[in-house]
């Protein structure tokens, strides 16, 4: 009777398991933002705007998934239709007023500048937050550069793991924050990858940066196909994740 009776006790406790521990991370792929994700569970799409450095109000969208106190989001901006919106903006600037037209080097109302630094200015919109700051570095997912920071929270001391690139003009903010003493995110971190109009991953012979002409292309990338599939990805460390 015994083995039969903790048989009983396995399936009670499984049935009974938090809804947040039987969320499977799954690779999420956006063929309309260019990139493929782990997420637990299907995310949440939200449509929005970003306010950038130079006051542009650009088009955004948020995805979003929560697995128990665990928070995970991926924000994507398109700074594709910046330079159309500065040349629309000049149109109201007082004759000569070099801040507002911009030049050659900084384009029609800055659209130049604002595009150099996205990356620089999201990294700043991060660090106005109520947190500390333990690590800032350079680093590539899938060879496209980006900015990484881990940050612990001044007010409950949960810590977020968040990587920042621009990729075709698009801003990728992605963050994944947990509660003091729990594993670091990541896992969500290290699945980042780029795919192209119909799915596919995409993979450079050198690191890519917004601000050339991309690289020669070697392949597929990581994978991940325009389906979702099993996610993998191992545990994240200070600094990990270069060379993919």
């Amino acid at each position: 009777m015994r083995p039969i009776a903790a048989l009983l006790v396995s399936l009670t406790l499984f049935m009974s398991a938090p809804a947040f521990a039987q969320q499977e991370w799954t690779e999420f792929v956006s063929r309309e933002d260019g990139f493929k994700l782990d997420f637990p569970g299907q995310p949440k799409v939200q449509e929005t705007t970003f306010t950038s450095e130079y006051n542009y109000r650009l088009p955004a969208r948020m995805y979003t998934a929560e697995r128990g106190r665990e928070r995970y989001s991926m924000t994507v901006v398109d700074y594709n239709g910046i330079e159309k919106m500065g040349e629309e903006r000049v149109k109201g600037c007082p004759p000569g007023a070099e801040p507002c037209h911009g030049s050659n080097n900084t384009g029609a109302g800055y659209w130049k500048m604002d595009i150099g630094g996205a990356i620089v200015y999201a990294t700043w919109t991060f660090l106005q937050r109520d947190v500390k700051l333990t690590h800032l570095m350079w680093n590539f997912m899938d060879l496209v550069e980006a900015q990484q920071l881990q940050l612990t929270s001044n007010a409950d001391k949960s810590r977020t793991f968040v990587h920042i690139s621009m990729h075709m003009h698009k801003l990728y903010m992605l963050e994944g924050t947990v509660p003091a003493g729990y594993p670091e995110p990541g896992l969500f971190q290290q699945s980042m990858g780029y795919v192209d109009k119909d799915g596919n991953g995409i993979r450079y012979q050198y690191v890519y940066n917004d601000r050339f002409p991309p690289p020669p292309l070697t392949g597929g990338g990581r994978g991940g196909a325009g389906a979702r599939g099993a996610g993998a990805g191992a545990a994240g460390a200070r600094g990990g994740g270069a060379g993919r």
